[in-house]
């Protein structure tokens, strides 16, 4: 199973309130969210998702570059 998520124009503390909550409500047989966090207007919430110093959900296997600067796929322990 795979969710997305998308994140535009929130400030990164409530940001990262938002995708910590949503990782941990997820179900447990879903491998994959897609964030969008967009890119245009600063890098912001991508450097957040993408920092695993920022972003610290036990649940994250892993995170994946796409060629799309403004989503990034969280892989997660299933």
């Amino acid at each position: 199973m795979i969710l997305t998520i998308d994140i535009h124009g929130l400030v990164e503390y409530d940001a990262i309130k938002t995708l910590e909550k949503f990782i941990a409500n997820a179900p447990k047989d879903c491998e994959q969210i897609i964030v969008i966090h967009g890119y245009s207007q600063g890098s912001v919430l991508k450097d957040m998702v993408r920092n695993p110093n920022k972003l610290r959900s036990r649940r994250i296997r892993r995170r994946i570059y796409t060629m799309n600067q403004g989503e990034t796929i969280l892989e997660l322990y299933v």
